[in-house]
């Protein structure tokens, strides 16, 4: 495999539901400041890297990923839930999960419709993936609530769905591509640039706990910051552009249109060093940058990212999308600073 994905692959495997991304974070750290790569923490949970004291240029990626939380114990002893961003329950029924209690126990569990044996539910079939109609079932001998009180296990606690990570065929199957296969990238670019030339590069990278709940980007930027590029998944789908083998250029999003002159270079770039890429509109789509615009941030934002079919589901990008997007912030960070 390609070092890029082998670096995805182990930070997929690594739950990090939004409201629980310490470990995935602490992991990155442990990476690069192996590197000699240099990192701290806002005081909201993001990781920011890089080695020039004064950073020109914010590259921001999130490694939080859709999830649930449980809601509460059911007579029987498994649980209700609530979903945590915008999980699509038809694609998650019958994934496996953990449930991560407070005190760091974990017990297995998979998410199912209520009643859902065909054997004895002819409605099994026509019923209405929603939170009231599923559960999770605790893989444990338990038959009341009672039983599951005593495990530990609590409202409030995270569940965090199995990511099923395949790469065949240079394609990278999984859940959670958004936004790990873009954090991926960033992690391999960094260590490609090496901290020798981070000390020279204004550039910080900055790792985002919150983007799935709207929030993430909204604080913790150097004040240094002049741009800000956000890497996120590019959409695949009917009436847009996007393709694996290629970035995403983001002209506009839900949120409104991104900054011109930095898009048009990004696209400029793209062209002149034949870098696979689109330029596209997403419909129902916000980012990080979206939220850093909202808050007040006053820098200029643009939006790339690997092309990622199925998005919110069962993901799929290539290999080829991933190392696109490597070589556009490699060139975009050249022409900017000239490299």
């Amino acid at each position: 495999m390609e070092r890029v994905v082998e670096i995805l692959k182990e930070i997929l495997e690594i739950p990090s539901p939004t409201g629980y991304t310490r470990e995935v974070l602490a992991h990155i750290e442990r990476k690069l400041n192996a590197a000699g790569i240099r990192t701290y923490y806002t005081n909201k949970g993001a990781l920011i890297a890089g080695n020039h004291p004064e950073p020109k240029l914010v590259v921001a990626g999130h490694v939080d990923t859709l999830g649930a939380m449980v809601k509460g114990i059911l007579p029987d002893g498994h649980l209700s839930f609530t979903r945590v961003g915008g999980l699509l329950l038809p694609a998650f029924e019958g994934e496996y999960c953990t449930i991560i209690t407070r005190s760091g126990k974990k017990h297995r569990g998979t998410l199912l419709l209520r009643n859902p044996s065909v054997h004895v539910n002819r409605e099994a079939g026509k019923k209405e993936r929603k939170e009231e109609n599923m559960y999770i079932r605790l893989d444990e001998l338990v038959e009341k609530k009672e039983d599951t009180e005593k495990l530990g296990i609590r409202p409030g606690d995270f569940i965090a769905f199995d990511p099923k990570f395949e790469y065949v065929n240079g394609f990278v199957k999984a859940h959670f591509l958004d936004d790990k296969a873009s954090v991926a990238v960033m992690i391999d670019l960094m260590l490609d640039l090496g901290a020798e030339t981070l000390e020279r590069l204004p550039v910080a990278f900055f790792f985002s706990p919150y983007e799935e709940v709207g929030h993430g980007g909204s604080a913790g930027y150097p004040p240094t910051t002049e741009e800000l590029l956000v890497v996120d998944m590019g959409v695949v789908g009917e009436g847009v552009y996007g393709k694996e083998t290629a970035v995403s250029i983001a002209a506009k999003d839900s949120s409104g249109p991104y900054d011109y002159e930095m898009t048009t270079r990004l696209i400029e770039v793209a062209e002149e060093r034949n870098i696979p890429h689109v330029v596209d509109v997403f419909p129902y789509y916000g980012s990080d940058g979206s939220a850093a615009l909202r808050a007040g941030w006053d820098f200029r934002v643009a939006l790339i990212g690997p092309g990622v079919h199925a998005s919110h589901g069962m993901e799929r990008t290539h290999v080829k999308g991933l190392l696109a997007t490597k070589e556009l912030m490699r060139a975009y960070i050249e022409e900017r600073f000239g490299v």
